[in-house]
């Protein structure tokens, strides 16, 4: 590339052969420059101050995914110090030179030997050097060039986040946002339209609709209703090329859910409901459930239960079962088939959380009827009482009627009632009882003074059920009469002191009696006629100390010290 000093032409030009912006078409391209200046892709003119040499360089483009039989051209790399007879020896070095990318030393022409993808690599850093074949010298300083990989449509657009699930409101507004959705495209997007992506809907109309340009799915229908549908698949594509035939696309699906909103109010499916309860039904106890039903899912289909009127309002009572959302009926007050068969209570079912948006589909609560029939049921006799309290005479005869119980047959049959006193094994009996009549009779005679009080339990059961019992306690009360004499309270041994003095008080003497008080004190005291009295002592009621039972015994004279009354002639009180 060396030329003399005398000479008129520029002293150094490298002409640049490179593939064209349209598929399949090459040209050469030689560029002329003056003397002291270097070409730049961008069009910018960079003053050297190299008085003899000068690079030109354009950027060379290779066309992606040459498929042809032979290595595709790229370009020509020349000089003016080029006079054709092959002095000139042409270097490629860099990225890919030698294996991508051969030059022929001796031309300058530079080939691809490989279909190369632009999404892998988009360009190449390569740089040229002139040399004399001769001396080996460089004609001029290597310098650096770009091979462009240049863009074809051989990427469709792809959804890299599908599938989408995603959920929106029933009921919305038509042109509410769903979601966004994006497609990427390998391609330049810089070049042509190989990555201009356009969206369209390819199923899921009348439904929803797409934005074109910004993939934005939206509702395109008013009042989409969950109760209706519920789920909707939406396929969407993304076309390149700006969507023009012949472009590439991609498609994704979008799973659609319609979420619930409290658009339904509650109904009862009847309006009129019958349920049996048996009297014998416990009072606390659940006795029937009632559910209204509701389209809506969650907390939109929650509800409350109440009885609002009717004439068994006081006798059951409702609660709400959250779990089920059944109305759960309890017996508050005792049923009783002979006194009332049936009732009645309107019960009504209301939703608890209320979107005010739809109150005009409301009022979101509903009311039934609910007719209860009260069963009949074979209940044990029913005493007239639910205890007993009987009186009896001591030392009474044996079979002396000492009460009567009675008890009814409650049902509707009024079934004839038997009776008999449950006693255990080891118990004595002292009563037994007519199995007709009810009354208790002695079977013994008794003895207050040895069990003042009996308490026995008298089972009733009906003939046509007698295995049906029921039991009342019976107490029986053993009344006094005077059938123990007094005792004295003690043995006596009584000492007196020789110089007593006459009418002195040298003792007292009391007195006890088994029998009851009305039939015991007060005690006459008195000494024994029949036995020989001491004249040294007197006996006389201690009237003036009530209520007490007692006597003084007085000493007529001074006597010597000695028991005032022997065991023997202990008087004798009665």
């Amino acid at each position: 590339m060396k030329i003399t000093s005398t000479s008129c032409i520029c002293p150094v030009l490298v002409c640049l052969c490179f593939v064209q912006r349209c598929y399949g078409t090459a040209h050469h391209s030689s560029v002329k420059v003056t003397r002291n200046q270097t070409k730049h892709i961008e069009g910018e003119t960079e003053v050297h101050h190299r008085p003899k040499r000068g690079w030109v360089w354009n950027q060379f483009f290779v066309l992606e995914e040459h498929m042809g039989p032979d290595p595709q051209y790229v370009g020509k790399l020349h000089s003016n110090s080029d006079k054709g007879d092959g002095s000139v020896k042409y270097i490629l070095t860099g990225e890919g030179a030698g294996t991508i990318f051969i030059i022929d030393d001796t031309t300058g022409d530079i080939h691809s030997t490989k279909s190369l993808d632009r999404e892998q690599k988009t360009h190449y850093v390569l740089h040229a050097q002139a040399i004399d074949r001769r001396t080996n010298k460089p004609l001029e300083p290597e310098s650096e060039f770009i091979i462009k990989v240049q863009d074809i449509n051989d990427n469709a657009p792809k959804f890299t986040d599908g599938p989408y699930i995603v959920t929106v409101p029933e009921m919305s507004d038509m042109g509410t946002s769903v979601l966004q959705v994006t497609a990427t495209d390998a391609d330049d997007p810089t070049y042509g339209n190989s990555a201009r992506v356009v969206y369209s809907i390819l199923q899921g109309q009348p439904y929803f609709s797409v934005d074109p340009k910004t993939g934005v799915i939206r509702t395109a229908l008013h009042n989409m209703d969950r109760e209706a549908r519920e789920h909707y698949s939406v396929v969407i594509q993304a076309k390149d090329m700006a969507g023009q035939v012949g472009g590439l696309s991609g498609s994704t699906t979008v799973n659609i859910t319609l979420t619930d909103v409290n658009d339904n109010p509650p109904r009862f499916p009847q309006k009129h409901y019958q349920l049996y309860v048996p009297e014998s039904a416990q009072v606390g106890s659940a006795v029937g459930k009632i559910k209204a039903n509701d389209a809506d899912t969650g907390s939109n289909a929650d509800m409350t239960y109440s009885i609002i009127n009717g004439d068994g309002i006081g006798i059951f009572t409702i609660s709400t079962d959250k779990e089920t959302r059944e109305g759960i009926l309890f017996l508050k007050k005792p049923l009783n088939y002979e006194k009332k068969k049936s009732y009645t209570l309107n019960i009504e079912g209301a939703n608890t959380h209320l979107d005010f948006r739809f109150s005009h589909l409301g009022p979101f609560k509903d009311a039934t009827m609910l007719k209860i029939i009260v069963g009949d049921v074979n209940e044990p006799p029913l005493f007239s009482m639910p205890s007993y309290i009987m009186e009896v005479y001591e030392n009474a005869k044996v079979g002396t009627v000492v009460g009567t119980v009675l008890a009814q047959d409650p049902d509707s049959a009024n079934s004839l009632v038997r009776y008999f006193i449950d006693y255990n094994d080891e118990d004595d009996r002292f009563f037994n009882i007519d199995a007709n009549t009810g009354s208790i009779k002695t079977t013994k005679v008794l003895d207050r003074e040895e069990t003042p009080w009996y308490n026995i339990t008298v089972a009733a059961s009906e003939n046509d059920n007698p295995g049906l019992l029921s039991h009342v306690t019976v107490g029986i009360k053993i009344l006094d009469v005077n059938d123990n004499p007094p005792e004295l309270a003690r043995e006596y041994d009584i000492v007196v002191c020789e110089n007593s003095k006459p009418g002195q008080v040298i003792h007292t003497i009391s007195a006890t009696d088994k029998d009851d008080f009305a039939n015991g004190p007060r005690f006459n005291f008195f000494l024994d006629e029949h036995l020989s009295i001491n004249p040294n002592f007197t006996l006389r009621d201690n009237e003036a100390a009530a209520p007490s039972p007692s006597g003084f015994v007085h000493a007529r004279e001074t006597g010597a010290c000695g028991p005032a009354m022997p065991k023997r002639s202990c008087p004798r009180l009665v």
